[in-house]
C-alpha cells in the first residue's frame, strides 16, 4: 500500500532570503540595526512590487529596553517608522520599514523591564498574509509544520520551536493593519523562505526554496 501524503518531516525555516537591490547595502544595514546574520540573507533584484507586499518579520525580545534599543539602531541606519513604539494590550513595541522596503516588528510581551537592558532577540517570527487562512494552514501541515494554535479563518501558529525563524498566518487584511500599512499591494513579494521542506510554493504565492548549503 503507498500513501500520497506529501507530510514526510517537521519543516523547519532555517532563514529567509529578502530581494533587494542592493544586497551589500542590505547586509550592512541589517547587522548595524539588529545584529542580524545567517537568518537572513539577500539576493539582487528588481522584480516589481509596489505597496504591502503581503509579510512582515518580527523581532520578538524580553523587554521595553530592547525593543529601544533595537529600534533606535535601525532609525539610526536608515530605516523609517510606521508605528511609534508604545505600550498596548499585547505588551510594547513598534513597526518600521528598513530601506529595502521590508516590515518589521519590534516587540515584547513585557511591558515593565524585567532585567538588564540587553539587545538580545528571543525569536525571528515571519507572519505571512493569506487570502485563506484556513487553506493555507492545511496546506502547509501537509507539507510538515504542526500548527500551536490557531484562531478559526484568522491566524495560525506552527510549533517549530528550534527554528530559526518562526511561522505564522494572518489574514492579509489583519496583518496589514498590525504593522500599520494598507493592504493593497501587487508584484513580487520580494521574499523566499528557506527551508528543509522546499521547493513549493503556496497558495498566496510566497516560495520556499531548499535550505542554503553552508559553506
Amino acid at each position: 500500500m503507498t500513501s500520497t501524503s506529501v507530510k514526510a518531516v517537521a519543516a523547519a525555516i532555517t532563514s529567509v532570503t529578502l530581494e533587494v537591490p542592493d544586497p551589500a547595502a542590505a547586509a550592512d544595514f541589517y547587522r548595524a540595526a539588529f545584529g542580524l546574520g545567517a537568518q537572513v540573507r539577500f539576493r539582487a533584484s528588481e522584480e516589481p512590487t509596489t505597496g504591502f507586499r503581503g509579510f512582515t518579520l518580527s523581532l520578538v525580545v524580553s523587554q521595553p529596553s530592547t525593543v529601544d534599543s533595537l529600534v533606535g539602531t535601525a532609525l539610526d541606519a536608515g530605516a523609517t517608522m510606521i508605528k511609534p513604539v508604545k505600550k498596548s494590550f499585547w505588551g510594547y513595541g513598534g513597526s518600521l520599514r528598513a530601506p529595502d522596503g521590508t516590515i518589521w516588528k519590534v516587540a515584547s510581551s513585557s511591558k515593565k523591564e524585567t532585567g538588564p537592558a540587553t539587545r538580545q532577540i528571543d525569536d525571528i517570527v515571519l507572519l505571512l498574509g493569506s487570502a485563506d487562512v484556513v487553506a493555507s494552514k492545511q496546506f502547509y501541515v501537509e507539507r510538515g509544520l504542526e500548527v500551536k494554535r490557531s484562531m478559526g479563518r484568522r491566524y495560525a501558529e506552527f510549533d517549530t520551536p528550534e527554528a530559526p525563524v518562526k511561522l505564522g498566518l494572518y489574514t492579509r487584511r489583519a496583518l496589514a493593519k498590525d504593522a500599520g500599512v494598507p493592504p493593497e499591494g501587487t508584484g513580487s513579494h520580494r521574499i523566499t523562505v528557506n527551508s528543509d521542506a522546499g521547493p513549493f510554493t503556496d497558495p498566496d504565492g510566497f516560495a520556499w526554496e531548499a535550505a542554503p548549503r553552508e559553506s
